[in-house]
């Protein structure tokens, strides 16, 4: 049973998910302000922490900061803030995924799923499948349908960040200071460039992709069925 805090100052949203979580399965853990979800997020051992920004003692995004200096727990987030620059602060500070207030439960399952599934495969890295393509980290071999796909340097860098963390959007900025360097984080016509390569290559149609998911203005996100969890 995955335990699941939720930091929320609402008790209606708090009682909601309390109630649609344990439904599921889950085990859930509350807290109504950040410092508390903070604290509970580091001492209570969640797998998962669900987070409002709008908490009424400390920022959502200075409650991330803090947790993601101490832990690689997954986080979550549920704001009413739809603009992107919230969205890409929130991920660029380490949020996993980003679900925007008002949300159907069946989409808020599918991104705890996600969320939980990726930090299974964390725990014991090596294959990440996804489509008909598999990525061995540890061997740093791809194939697709069984045979092996050359990829340059750059392409395999930018497929290995993604796929260590599957389901889960990474910005712009992110993956472009983990793979060129701080001094390119800016440059994301270059990204799109080795983005479009990689489709070119896996993506069983390129022009309509499945797999390498564009999140628009924010970054990408590799796509993992429930089956190939």
């Amino acid at each position: 049973m995955a335990k699941i805090l939720v930091v929320d100052d609402e008790p209606q949203i708090r009682k909601f998910l309390r109630i649609s979580l344990g439904a599921t399965g889950y085990e859930v853990l509350e807290a109504a302000d950040g410092r508390s979800g903070v604290a509970a997020a580091l001492s209570d051992g969640p797998d998962l922490v669900m987070l409002d920004l709008g908490l009424p003692d400390l920022d959502g995004q200075e409650a991330i900061t803090a947790i993601r200096a101490a832990s690689d727990v997954p986080i979550l987030v549920l704001s009413v803030r739809a603009e992107e620059t919230d969205k890409v602060e929130a991920l660029d500070r380490g949020a996993d995924d980003y679900v925007v207030k008002p949300f159907g439960i069946g989409e808020l399952l599918a991104r705890v799923r996600a969320c939980l599934r990726s930090r299974r495969r964390d725990a014991r890295p090596g294959q990440v499948r996804f489509g008909d393509v598999t990525v061995d980290l540890a061997r740093r071999i791809i194939t697709r349908g069984g045979a092996e796909i050359r990829l340059t340097r750059r392409e395999y860098e930018l497929l290995a960040l993604l796929a260590g963390r599957p389901g889960h959007v990474l910005t712009h900025g992110q993956i472009l200071r983990e793979v060129w360097g701080k001094a390119h984080e800016k440059d994301t016509a270059y990204l799109r460039v080795y983005v479009n390569q990689l489709r070119q290559k896996l993506e069983p149609d390129p022009g309509h992709p499945v797999l390498i998911v564009t999140e628009p203005g924010i970054g990408y996100r590799l796509r993992v069925s429930e089956e190939e969890a």
